[in-house]
């Protein structure tokens, strides 16, 4: 009789944007206990899953299974770089960067499927300033929202998208140097994302071309732009064709330093934190097994965001044209009171005149 393999499912209570309880029960519903034994361990605070990730690479558990958003991701895959314990994922998260790129159904129910099949690769993960990274990191405008939405109480791709497009009309790019094996670049950014997977999470594709098996990480460059880019470059965001865009520049390195003139926050998968002037990013290939799809993604969860982003930009030209329809009736009832009180005047000095 073949042993069964273990898994341990961590479960942050707080993270995320779906219940947890539910997806306790469907856990308990779908695992196939005829190849795993598994067991529930739920974070009790900040640091405690890659403590449980650690303890459970020490005992030789076969998988590590994160329930959570991109934090508790990130805070367990940290503990099983370089050893045979496999990390997966139940995405419950805002962003879900990393299961989306290994094609990690969003609905929790198909993710727990995708674990009894336990088809498992061998990725590339990186590092800023010797912290780990699954999926991207960065600095400038990127790093600046991530700050902002951590601060802002509420989650969501609609709240994100509010945060970015109302910091963006005030937000001034930075002058970086970025030096490589080959030399040093100078540029006027918005932001520089470094990526080891393709995108943010939410299929915001920012390193369309990334590969999470080739030892290199893409490297986006966003220029100075105005609001008239600012629909293109979301489409093209959201379209896998950001690098198409002429306010783009790309570069593919294994390791860079980037040089600014202030310190200021930097973000990897998206948490925030304040940094100096000096950043070191690279990648270490190979380094990090994981639970993945065999299957390729369907276009349909693109097409349904695409419509969410075109929605909300309708609601902003909606809300815009009724701002200035309220603004012209406010208006017209200032010039109507204006034009009254002339009016009582121009009697009132015309009857003095007569008198």
């Amino acid at each position: 009789m073949t042993e069964k393999k273990r898994i341990v499912f961590v479960v942050n209570p707080i993270s995320g944007t779906q219940g947890k309880k539910a997806i306790l029960r469907w856990v308990d519903e779908r695992i196939d206990r005829s190849i795993y034994d598994y067991s529930i361990v739920k974070t009790q605070y900040a640091g405690h899953a890659s403590q449980i990730a650690a303890a459970a690479v020490q005992d030789k558990v076969d998988i590590v299974v994160a329930i959570g958003g991109d934090g508790t991701i990130n805070e367990i895959a940290r503990s099983l770089v370089h050893t045979d314990t496999a990390l997966g994922i139940v995405p419950c998260g805002s962003g879900n960067g990393l299961a989306r790129h290994l094609r990690v159904p969003m609905e929790p129910k198909a993710a727990i499927d995708i674990i009894n099949q336990g088809n498992r690769v061998c990725i590339d993960y990186g590092k800023i300033n010797n912290i780990p990274f699954f999926c991207t990191c960065g600095v400038g405008f990127d790093a600046f929202v991530s700050l902002k939405f951590a601060d802002s109480g509420k989650r969501g791709l609609l709240t994100y998208l509010e945060n970015t497009l109302h910091e963006s009309l005030t937000y001034q790019p930075e002058t970086y140097e970025i030096e490589n094996e080959e030399g040093t670049v100078k540029y006027k950014a918005f932001l520089i994302a470094c990526g080891n997977a393709s995108q943010y999470g939410n299929n915001a594709y920012i390193t369309p071309h990334a590969s999470l098996t080739d030892g290199l990480m893409d490297i986006t460059i966003m220029e100075p732009f105005t609001v008239l880019d600012v629909p293109s470059l979301s489409f093209q965001l959201f379209n896998k064709t950001l690098d198409q865009n002429s306010r783009i520049k790309t570069m593919r390195a294994k390791k860079i330093k980037i040089h600014r003139q202030h310190d200021g926050v930097m973000h990897f998968d998206g948490d925030p934190l304040m940094a100096g002037k000096e950043l070191e990013v690279e990648i270490i290939p190979a380094g990090l097994q994981v639970i993945a799809s065999p299957e390729k993604r369907s276009k349909e969860e693109n097409e349904n965001l695409l419509q969410v982003i075109s929605n909300y930009f309708s609601g902003l030209h909606l809300k815009g044209e009724e701002m200035l329809a309220k603004r012209q009736s406010h208006l017209f009832e200032l010039n109507r009171n204006l034009l009254g009180k002339l009016s009582k005047n121009k009697i009132t000095s015309s009857n003095r005149n007569h008198e």
